[in-house]
């Protein structure tokens, strides 16, 4: 059913502020005609006197206490874009406690807690929780798989899921630079944040996936984040581009969730890798900060969802998306499909294909302990220092 809505948001920056000029002006009258009705009435910001990117309108008041928008009993949503599962994670579990929808695009919250956010959201059955753009930015990702794959079989989820480290690679293998030399390109042009590890690493990615493993109507069940294998970037070298070049493929940092079927007999296996993407594939087509997934399904066989996943107006837009939805009554009422009787068993070993690289002459004992396991090795390539 449509409502109208009376929103506090906690946070005023880069998101926030596209958040505030999409619904108070760029698309103001476009919402009015559509019959949505919904208005910011406060903003929570840590500085009053930090000048802002935006125009703050009249109907606005900004605060600087979490209290004034959370036990304001006329804001019935409240738009979580603080980021950190500390003060957000106060900010969301009260508004919840509270029965207020939460919109966010906390990725690194929702991941950590999703149990005790379930179990708030079961307890406040009127409270909506929208978090579209918590993966991928301005890709409508969590949407399609909540609503397109009602009469179809999920078995896999890959994608190019964080647009910094695909700003990287996309320079390692363009111009054939190492990856110290990239990453303080990209910490200069503000890709990169000074302390990069969430993302050279893959915990930015390793959140996603298991979030999109969550919100998919196959799998549907919690993924905690000790259970996914995740490597990184920061290995990588020139030599390894080299190589994947010698092959027509490149380099890519995945999250993959994949099951071998539809049976739910079948494990699920969720990790986070680089991987080498051939160069005719939709992986290898992503540049620059753009990202791509690509789910498998028994009907639809293989759809393609690309798109910006950062920045203030892709990111933005999924935030209004949610707002929308919920305003029109059209929000989920379950976030997260329910969860299978019997759930899948996370596989801990999978059959995959593996580059390594090797130094000072490793090889040898590689191919011995390959043999000894039964592992067989397909190519090999000497020189490029490694």
């Amino acid at each position: 059913m449509a409502q109208a809505l009376r929103i506090g948001m906690f946070g005023g920056g880069v998101v926030g502020g596209g958040v505030y000029e999409i619904l108070t002006s760029r698309k103001q009258a476009a919402f009015a005609a559509m019959g949505i009705d919904a208005t910011v009435v406060k903003i929570c910001v840590r500085d009053l006197a930090k000048p802002r990117t935006f125009q703050v309108e009249p109907h606005t008041q900004l605060v600087t206490d979490y209290d004034a928008i959370l036990k304001d009993d006329s804001i019935n949503c409240i738009i979580e874009l603080m980021g950190g599962v500390t003060h957000a994670k106060d900010v969301v579990f009260e508004a919840l406690k509270r029965g207020k929808h939460v919109i966010t695009a906390n990725k690194a919250l929702l991941a950590a807690y999703l149990p005790e956010i379930e179990a708030l959201l079961a307890a406040a059955p009127q409270a909506r929780l929208g978090y579209e753009a918590a993966v991928c930015g301005g890709i409508p990702i969590i949407a399609a798989l909540q609503q397109d794959y009602v009469g179809d079989s999920i078995t896999k989820v890959v994608g190019i899921m964080n647009g910094t480290t695909n700003f990287m690679l996309t320079k390692m293998e363009q111009e054939g630079a190492d990856y110290a030399a990239v990453l303080k390109e990209a910490q200069d042009l503000g890709f990169a944040e000074a302390d990069p590890t969430a993302d050279v690493e893959g915990h930015d990615v390793q959140a996603k996936i298991a979030l999109l493993a969550k919100a998919n109507l196959a799998f549907g069940q919690t993924v905690p984040l000790s259970s996914v294998p995740c490597a990184g970037i920061s290995a990588l070298t020139a030599a390894d581009f080299a190589f994947a070049k010698s092959i027509n493929c490149t380099i890519k940092l995945l999250g993959t969730a994949a099951t071998a079927s539809s049976d739910p007999a079948d494990p699920l296996t969720v990790y986070v890798s680089p991987a080498l993407a051939p160069l005719d594939s939709p992986f290898a087509a992503a540049r620059g900060p753009g990202n791509v997934v690509v789910v498998s399904s028994e009907n639809l066989t293989e759809s393609q969802y690309a798109g910006p996943g950062a920045g203030r107006y892709p990111t933005a837009n999924s935030v209004v998306s949610d707002v929308a939805r919920l305003a029109h009554g059209t929000c989920a009422a379950a976030p997260f499909p329910q969860p299978p009787r019997a759930p899948r068993a996370l596989a801990a070993d999978f059959a995959a294909r593996f580059y390594v690289r090797t130094r000072g002459g490793g090889g040898a004992a590689l191919a011995a302990a390959a043999k000894a396991a039964g592992v067989t090795i397909a190519q090999t390539c000497g020189g490029g220092g490694g």
